[in-house]
């Protein structure tokens, strides 16, 4: 499951609410314009707005094309989050010595509020009360509190490598998930900081409403509802392709298309705790991947 839920048609209407209503009085007001005898000799041949057309739609399939490729990006990130977790902790429960069950459930805590910390930190909120409490216990303030707890896996790998209880293969493999999770970690962040090019949107913008503008003068003026409805529902339909894009291309803003972190958070949680373990497993919360936090 990727993502299986309804977006709301109003949600999507009140992102484009100002646009539908620029370009609906526009289509309307020259729809009523081309009835005056001297504004009917206003005419450009067809070719121009659909070349102008043409070139707006090759703008958006790249536009698109690159949003689809940054939120595949991230669900692949966050796939490899999931299944570096459950080794890590699998490879903890193989590799500490028996009679160690607290250190094994140590990092497993950690693991499960690391990957709730990390997915709280992408959308710039307030930590949940789960993930607050354990960094108050645990004494635990960073800039970024995501890479500070990976630091403490490290931390106690590192001492329990210098005690003897485990070889130097073992933490050999252990470090490279650490590092492996840290990597992702690093693609998430770069995702979240690096956005589209301003000036690309601008060119998109400014390209649409031209093509609006000039739209009417090239359609035949004797079916007026026709003029009209076509000059509002092209550009409009441009601008709902391109509203798409935008929000698909920020893959962590807890938006209806985002990245279920919060949902693949608790997949692991539940697995991480069978894996160890424990009885209480805590139920996943469905419908958790918009406006979750």
């Amino acid at each position: 499951m990727l993502l299986n839920k309804k977006i709301s048609v109003w949600y999507f209407i009140r992102e484009i609410k100002n646009q539908i209503l620029l370009i609906g009085i526009f289509a309307i007001a020259i729809g009523l314009l081309d009835e005056l005898p001297w504004f009917r000799k206003i005419s450009l041949p067809l070719n121009i707005p659909a070349l102008l057309g043409t070139a707006v739609s090759l703008l958006l399939a790249f536009r698109t094309s690159q949003s689809y490729e940054r939120w595949w990006e991230a669900r692949t990130v966050w796939g490899a989050v999931v299944n570096d977790s459950r080794t890590f902790v699998r490879l903890i429960i193989q590799f500490i010595p028996a009679g160690n069950d607290k250190t094994v459930k140590d990092f497993a805590e950690r693991q499960i509020i690391w990957t709730y910390a990390l997915g709280e930190a992408l959308r710039k909120l307030p930590f949940s009360e789960k993930v607050q409490q354990y960094l108050d216990q645990n004494k635990i303030k960073a800039v970024n509190i995501p890479n500070a707890i990976l630091d403490e896996h490290s931390k106690q790998l590192k001492e329990i490598a210098a005690s003897k209880g485990l070889t130097d293969f073992q933490y050999m493999q252990l470090n490279d998930i650490i590092t492996r999770l840290c990597d992702s970690m690093g693609k998430c962040e770069r995702l979240k900081n690096t956005v589209f090019p301003r000036s690309y949107s601008v060119l998109v913008h400014i390209l649409i409403y031209v093509f609006a503008a000039i739209l009417p003068f090239g359609l035949d003026d004797s079916q007026l509802l026709v003029e009209i409805a076509i000059t509002f529902l092209v550009p409009v339909t441009f601008i709902a392709i391109e509203k798409t894009s935008i929000i698909m291309q920020d893959p962590f803003e807890n938006g209806p298309v985002d990245t279920p972190m919060t949902s693949l958070a608790q997949t692991i949680e539940i697995n991480i705790r069978q894996m160890i373990g424990e009885q209480n497993v805590p139920p996943k919360k469905e419908n958790t991947s918009y406006y979750e936090m």
